[in-house]
């Protein structure tokens, strides 16, 4: 079999070029031999075919490449600079070698005649359906450079939306490391030496701090189980939260979860709003647009309620609105104006308003949300290590009332 390759040399030079050889694995050693790290492989059929695409080798597209890219083409294209030369310019900007060999897998689509959008939908792992579907529109109504502008403007919110959450969750979450930390200090050492202080000395201190005193010798003797079975158990939860029954199972979980269920909920109104507006900009048929969104919301019932309006209310001829009322899932205020945009003509412009509108709502939610959940951490922490030093002190009490 024939391969062409995309590799990197030591010094970080990209190269291409095409090998014979009977499997990927053969080919990998022979690139390996010249010390040549692989970014793609593809098969060749014949002289020239590819068939089922690149293969990214340990490579990651990230949001920041997305809208790196997105960015330039719309630039780009909008002065008046054709596909196939920014292209071009953007192989010779980019240094990351993941994207260039997106970009050289594209170009070579171009030039074989392939629509721009098939090399995106290639890698579903790294484009969304939504960013597949609204380059597919652009294409073919020859405003890519429109389209390429609203998906960095919405990848840039995403971006910020996702930094929101994370900066939000870093105190919370150094709080319980910090706290982990100190509790597993007290039960591993701390403890046990006392323990075996008061045990050991003749002394009966009460029951409270004999079971106190009992965790911790049996953590300390159990530790490099416990730590063991500690360990097993997050890989399981990790594997198993990979596959799709634990998608689904965690999926389930966070929408029951009291704080929780509310910003993700709020997360899928607001993708519900952008997604389906810059779809409908886009040129992308009504029917299609639901259902992709559907596919993007990340929320079951928003999902199953989107798809009983594609297909039981839409496609049997009610109108969006009524079909929207149909469902309670959705707010009132988002049924009622769906319905009166639908009539004016203007439901993409007031869906875009309504994604600003929850992108606010979801900040303030994460700000209660944490402002509940750290005296919540606090407290636990404080009663948990309350506990530890009242079965430590009353004994202590005990003892030097009987000198």
């Amino acid at each position: 079999m024939k391969f062409h390759y995309l590799a990197a040399n030591p010094s970080g030079t990209v190269t291409e070029g095409n090998e014979d050889a009977a499997t990927t694995t053969e080919l990998l050693n022979l690139l390996a031999a010249r010390g040549l790290k692989p970014i793609s492989i593809q098969q060749l059929k014949g002289a020239a075919a590819y068939s089922s695409g690149t293969k990214f080798f340990g490579a990651k597209i990230t949001i920041n490449d997305k809208i790196f890219l997105t960015k330039y083409l719309s630039i780009m294209l909008e002065v008046g600079i054709d596909l196939f030369q920014a292209i071009n310019i953007l192989l010779a900007d980019f240094e990351k070698s993941t994207l260039r060999a997106l970009l050289i897998e594209i170009r070579e689509g171009l030039e074989k005649g392939q629509p721009f959008y098939t090399t995106f939908a290639k890698y579903p792992e790294h484009f969304s359906p939504v960013f597949i579907n609204l380059v597919k529109s652009g294409e073919a109504s020859g405003n890519l450079a429109k389209v390429f502008n609203d998906l960095t403007i919405n990848l840039a919110k995403e971006k910020d939306l996702r930094g929101k959450i994370k900066g939000a969750l870093v105190y919370p979450i150094l709080l319980l490391s910090l706290s982990v930390l100190i509790l597993f200090f007290l039960a591993t050492f701390a403890l046990p030496k006392l323990a075996n202080v008061f045990l050991g000395g003749g002394f009966n201190p009460p029951l409270f701090s004999k079971v106190v005193f009992g965790v911790g010798l049996f953590i300390n003797d159990y530790l490099w189980i416990i730590l063991g079975v500690a360990a097993l158990f997050i890989v399981s939860i990790w594997v198993f939260g990979r596959s799709t029954t634990g998608k689904r199972f965690f999926s389930h979980l966070i929408n029951r979860l009291p704080i929780i269920k509310k910003i993700n909920y709020q997360l899928a109104v607001q993708r519900f709003a952008t997604t389906l507006s810059s779809l409908l900009k886009a040129g992308v048929p009504i029917l299609e647009s639901l259902r992709i969104t559907a596919d993007a919301v990340g929320h079951p019932d928003v999902k199953s309620a989107l798809l009983r309006i594609t297909n039981e209310g839409i496609a049997k001829g009610v109108s969006l609105g009524e079909a929207f009322r149909k469902e309670t899932i959705f707010p009132f205020v988002v049924t009622n104006l769906v319905a009166i945009s639908e009539k004016a003509g203007h439901l993409s412009d007031i869906l875009e308003t309504l994604g600003k509108f929850y992108e606010t709502e979801i900040e303030a939610s994460i700000k209660n949300a944490v402002t509940f959940i750290e005296p919540a951490l606090l407290l636990f922490i404080g009663i948990i290590i309350g506990t530890i030093a009242l079965s430590i002190i009353v004994p202590v009490y005990q003892l030097v009332g009987q000198l």
